[in-house]
């Protein structure tokens, strides 16, 4: 298992990248984020505990479409939301500290790391906890931070 563990966190870092290169085209930005988030997230099933990086008015998104918000904005309920995954970002690198497993259930915690246009590497901290479906895993908990100190 954490051998998918490290593919999903590359499908992760992948679908944020690709979802900065669709620059902001509202249409192409919602279908990419609702098809990221459906692929990788598990909010079908129920409440996904998901504390985004840069949420501060709302720090927990707990269903859909917060999460969506999060990642594209243009949401009025969420007006602190610009887009964090349209940024956009030239890469994700996972670091992971340490990856745990019980059961079907994966815990991964480390640093990953967003390399912005101009080359600029932005370290985050995360844990993720992953639910194996099958031959898949969906996020059932996504909490990143800022390192302490770096704000």
């Amino acid at each position: 298992m954490k051998d998918l563990i490290n593919i999903y966190q590359k499908k992760w870092a992948k679908g944020i990248v690709e979802l900065g290169k669709s620059k902001g085209d509202i249409v192409r930005s919602k279908k990419l984020a609702t098809d990221f988030i459906n692929s990788l997230y598990d909010f079908k099933n129920g409440t996904v505990q998901f504390k985004p990086t840069k949420a501060s008015e709302f720090q927990f998104r707990n269903d859909f479409d917060s999460a969506l918000s999060y990642f594209i904005g243009n949401n009025t309920d969420f007006p602190e939301d610009s887009g964090f995954a349209l940024k956009p970002w030239l890469d994700v690198e996972f670091k992971n500290d340490s990856i745990n497993l019980v059961d079907n259930v994966g815990i991964a915690m480390g640093n990953y790391f967003f390399t912005d246009l101009k080359g600029i590497k932005i370290k985050v901290e995360y844990s993720f906890v992953y639910k194996r479906e099958g031959e898949s895993l969906k996020i059932i908990l996504h909490h990143s931070s800022l390192p302490y100190g770096s704000m």
